[in-house]
């Protein structure tokens, strides 16, 4: 790329020089890609030269994420391609484009930002030494299919090099045990040879039996041979796994590598980690921070212990699994049940919520809630709080912890590094993507958010943990277009206090994705009228219609044989829920075809907390009274229970309404999820993970919410279709189903995650994947950077 523009501006030096003299015309030292494109665009139409856009020059423009300007020097991010990075400067007087590397650009960057420091004496964060020798993904398409990928490692590699891959596997084979439950193999097995002749003994005797004879009926047999139980529960089982451990000693290929090992019992007990917020089961969504992470984690849970229990028993292991959830105990918790130390998961047969409080320097503990930018000083002392609690509960050490956003994966860290343990991470939403520059501001936004601590807590975790799953691709690498989530974590600086020239490489085979799902006994199909909660409908049209004393509402719909137009999130500036009534308000053929309902936050400030909730709350009023919504908005200021949310999204379909998730940007949704499982045509963000799961004009529609305008008017279009042809709905109803249904359940999630938690278990102990050296830089980088910053803050 860069040859290829160096000779064309220096043969179309004019247009070159023109282009750059419109960026610096624009005074200001930072332009971001949509800034730079209008410039280039409009250099087109001043020129009269609309081929420039299929230019060398233009390529080069189309490929840019921001610019830094200071004469006579302009400085380049560029993306070539997804989740590739290059940085180059021209000077405008020679128009010769040169490449710089990653420092030489965040230092420039820095010295336009930052002119009272010194970006020379600036820390540097480097993690590319420490991943030279460890096998990568080469390709951007095989970002997050790690796991496959280290499967292949296994069979091309660690298996056909001399003995040390079987010697391994037999090493580990050794040490399986649940509960003082020797498994697998004895340690009479000092060599692979001796293995291999006990094996094909006991596939011969076993293969004598009938396939579905009881492992109880055969236990003694295998027991002399060196043969415990977690082979399977019956005698076919049993062959299967044993005949798939010889083909890997044999030949090893990847699937069979993903299968024996998927079978390998090494979970039952899981620990999921899960601090901010009201962690609870009921009265608890809507609070601040509390939104779909909880709803997650419940749902996961559910369907993690189902996994665990049945993969056991097909494993021939008697052993009753355990799931504990840990968040924090909140003395002043409200109506909730946040106080209340041990919870049992309803729906689970040993899952339970742990809360443990935090505590302040002098012991004493927290009793309010504190917003999810301010607990960072009280997360080290609640680590080994949860340890020993944890500990105790679960009757030894976990085998398997689960972080969640960036607390819970800190915490997971620094549990995983004292137990010993694999550590999955999942960030749910990173806040570095939402907050427009918060790393390079970040001493303007540290008194409210203290980004500060939190990118500094996300760099630690990263690169502690074993394996992350993301729920769609562009979380990781984001697209063509757009920086991915973790992509934004690569390079990055924080002036004045480090630069990060590699924070996290998305070509590591730790990236994994496993994409969540919904409920199926709570959002199932519209169509399905058999298990509608037909004695919920009376509370429904209460909640849509009526204007019962005592009830958050505000707004009284007129017309009611008009479809629904359905929202649901927290009131926070990023859901844009303000936004999506804007559009609403401004757009008369909307305002026509459909009424607008709302469930989200409080109708009255006064029972908010949170500051940016409370002037979202404003900002509504305002809109419903400047453009006179009352008879047409909807807004109910409530959490809803999961029965009355499912039939809720049953009942707008009835209406042939939509559902609408307007976000600026979503790292998932799961109300999407909810609302397609529900039957219900969605139109969601284009910014992030929400493109993924809707296919435009099969299962819903991609709206950008910075063009509110364009939504509206794709929203109108199709409601106004549905209305003359019902078909139209339909079609996209039914790919809504289809879609959900292949995609998304949590029984492809929890048999995808507890194979994760088994192949990178094994890979960690075959191949030293904890990296000493990396642990001690991230020590290091713990105790130097995120201690210090978050003992300044108040606690």
């Amino acid at each position: 790329m860069i040859e290829e523009l160096f000779h064309y501006t220096q043969e179309n030096r004019d247009i070159a020089y023109a282009l750059l003299h419109r960026f610096f015309a624009a005074k200001r030292p930072l332009l971001l890609q949509t800034d730079l494109r209008e410039e280039f665009a409009a250099l087109c139409l001043e020129t009269e030269r609309s081929e420039l856009a299929d230019s060398p020059l233009g390529y080069f423009v189309m490929r840019m994420q921001e610019g830094i300007f200071h004469s006579p020097w302009a400085y380049f991010a560029l993306r070539p391609e997804t989740a590739q990075w290059i940085y180059l400067r021209i000077n405008v007087e020679s128009l010769v484009p040169e490449q710089v590397s990653t420092s030489e650009f965040l230092r420039f960057k820095e010295e336009r930002i930052d002119n009272a420091q010194e970006p020379a004496k600036v820390l540097e964060i480097d993690f590319t030494p420490f991943g030279r020798n460890f096998p990568k993904l080469k390709e951007w398409r095989s970002i997050g299919q790690g796991m496959l990928f280290l499967n292949r490692q296994l069979a091309s590699g660690m298996f056909t090099r001399s003995q040390e891959g079987e010697s391994k596997l037999l090493e580990f084979l050794c040490v399986h045990a649940i509960d003082g439950q020797q498994l697998m193999i004895s340690d009479q097995f000092s060599e692979v040879a001796i293995l291999r002749n006990a094996l094909r003994h006991a596939i011969h005797d076993v293969g004598k039996l009938d396939e579905n004879a009881p492992w109880a009926t055969f236990s003694e047999s295998l027991g002399k041979l060196g043969f415990y139980p977690g082979w399977g529960d019956k005698a076919g089982r049993v062959i299967q796994t044993m005949n798939l451990l010889l083909d890997i000693l044999e030949a090893p290929s990847p699937t069979d590598i993903e299968t024996f090992l998927s079978r390998i019992p090494m979970v039952s007990r899981l620990l999921i980690v899960s601090p901010h917020g009201y962690f609870g089961q009921d009265k608890v969504l809507g609070l601040p921070d509390t939104g779909g992470q909880v709803v997650y984690i419940l749902d996961q849970v559910r369907a993690l212990e189902r996994e665990m229990r049945d993969s056991l028993a097909r494993q021939g292991v008697l052993v009753e699994p355990k799931v504990l959830i840990v968040s924090r105990l909140i003395p002043d918790a409200g109506e909730t049940s946040c106080n209340q130390r041990l919870e049992k998961v309803s729906g689970c047969e040993n899952t339970w919520i742990l809360r443990v409080p935090f505590r302040r320097k002098n012991g004493e503990f927290v009793r309010h809630w504190i917003s999810r930018f301010e607990i960072w000083p009280y997360l080290e002392d609640f680590a080994l709080d949860v340890e020993r609690e944890a500990l105790a509960e679960l009757d030894g050490r976990p085998d398997f912890v689960i972080g969640n956003y960036s607390d819970g994966n800190l915490v997971a860290s620094l549990l995983s590094k004292r137990l010993g343990v694999t550590q999955c991470n999942i960030a749910h939403a990173l806040e570095k993507t939402k907050y427009l520059h918060s790393d390079l501001y970040w001493r303007e936004n540290d008194e409210q958010y203290h980004f500060a601590c939190q990118y500094t807590a996300d760099l630690i975790a990263m690169n502690t943990a074993d394996f992350i799953i993301t729920s769609t691709y562009q979380e990781i690498a984001g697209t063509e277009e757009t920086v991915g989530q973790y992509g934004s974590y690569r390079a990055f600086t924080m002036p004045g206090l480090y630069r990060v020239v590699n924070g996290i490489d998305l070509f590591d085979p730790k990236f994994n994705i496993v994409s969540p799902g919904a409920d199926e006994n709570i959002y199932f199909p519209y169509s399905d009228t058999n298990r509608r909660l037909s004695v919920l409908h009376p509370e429904i049209e209460n909640l849509i219609y009526g204007a019962e004393p005592g009830m958050q509402f505000r707004g009284a719909l007129v017309e009611r044989n008009k479809p629904l137009i359905f929202s649901m999130a927290r009131l926070d500036r990023i859901k844009n829920m303000t936004g999506l009534v804007e559009w609403y308000a401004n757009s008369e053929r909307l305002r026509n075809c459909a009424n607008l309902l709302l469930v989200g936050g409080h109708i009255d400030p006064a029972y908010s907390s949170d500051h940016e909730e409370c002037e979202q709350i404003q900002r509504m009023h305002e809109l419903i009274d400047k453009h006179g919504l009352e008879g047409q908005v909807r807004w109910l200021g409530m959490r809803l229970h999961k029965n009355l949310a499912g039939e809720l999204y049953r009942t707008v379909a009835d209406s042939r309404g939509i559902f609408v998730q307007p976000a600026l940007f979503e790292a998932f949704g799961l109300t999407i999820i909810e609302a397609m499982a529900c039957g219900l045509p969605s139109f969601v963000t284009c910014h992030g993970g929400p493109q993924e799961i809707v296919k435009h004009n099969l299962s819903g529609f991609h709206i950008d919410p910075n063009n509110g305008k364009a939504a509206a008017e794709l929203m109108s279009d199709f409601l106004e279709r549905c209305i003359s042809d019902p078909v139209v709905w339909e079609r996209l109803s039914e790919g809504a189903l289809e879609r959900v249904s292949t995609r998304y359940t949590w029984k492809l999630y929890a048999e995808r995650m507890m194979a994760l938690s088994r192949i990178y278990g094994f890979w960690k102990f075959v191949s030293n994947l904890e990296r000493e050296e990396t642990a001690r830089y991230l020590d290091m980088f713990y105790h130097l950077q995120f201690r210090p910053l978050a003992e300044k803050m108040n606690r």
